[in-house]
């Protein structure tokens, strides 16, 4: 079910936040139609998973495909879910886990999709995960525990991941005269700090760097033309980093 709503985030949030020209309404209203010709969808034709298999994958009026992600997502939401009460048993910390790949899910198919890391969901993620390791210091977190790493390590691997990404970004701009990596993944880099402590980044930029690397070489094997002034989004790599560093940490 909150898969189902990532989706309706992943669709709207861009145009509500303006990153791209296209009204689609707010998060809560209206009623989800099909993007091609426009019909309402049926409340009994939205049940996460269930009817896409139901419809075969498509509109029941146009007959359009819909899009795969909207299935995967679903079934992300649920699964990292899973993983986190498997890994972290039934509490609070499951729960901010969760939280914390929900955010990721979300942001990683935003950028995959439009080339944009919303300042709407990386501020959030940021402020949270310095909310959720600095609980960690009061004497509830004994019993009940919340945070991932302390306080300490949350808040340098947050302004570590933002800062060194920036320099990245400054020297790059400096030398070649044009952008090589967008601020939004400085933003991701230091929420994944804040989440997961400072011990965190060098591993996570291996992993994802490797990730893209792997993509990029995917796409010049199935005969897509890419060089070194092609566009790469790397907030998916990022993601699916921290997802890993995450689970690799506490398994």
């Amino acid at each position: 079910i909150i898969g189902s709503f990532l989706n309706v985030l992943i669709y709207r949030g861009p145009a509500i936040w303006g990153l791209i020209d296209d009204p689609r309404g707010s998060l809560w209203g209206p009623r989800s139609v099909c993007t091609q010709c426009k019909t309402p969808i049926k409340s009994w034709h939205n049940i996460p998973l269930i009817s896409y298999v139901w419809l075969k994958g498509k509109c029941v009026s146009c007959d359009t495909q819909i899009p795969l992600r909207y299935p995967v997502v679903e079934l992300l939401g649920g699964i990292v879910a899973g993983l986190s009460v498997y890994i972290f048993g039934w509490g609070l910390l499951a729960l901010s886990a969760t939280c914390f790949l929900w955010f990721l899910i979300a942001l990683a198919v935003i950028d995959f999709e439009t080339g944009f890391l919303p300042n709407a969901l990386t501020f959030p993620l940021i402020f949270l995960g310095l909310l959720v390791n600095g609980l960690s210091h009061l004497p509830l977190q004994q019993k009940l525990p919340l945070g991932l790493v302390t306080f300490p390590e949350a808040l340098i691997g947050a302004l570590a991941g933002y800062a060194g990404f920036w320099l990245i970004a400054f020297y790059y701009r400096k030398m070649r005269g044009r952008e090589g990596l967008g601020l939004g993944d400085a933003k991701l880099l230091a929420a994944l700090g804040a989440w997961l402590g400072w011990q965190s980044l060098a591993p996570m930029v291996l992993v994802a760097s490797l990730s893209a690397l792997i993509f990029v070489g995917i796409i010049k094997i199935s005969g897509r033309s890419i060089d070194a002034n092609s566009f790469i989004r790397f907030g998916p790599a990022l993601s699916f980093a921290g997802a890993l560093v995450l689970f690799a940490q506490h398994l």
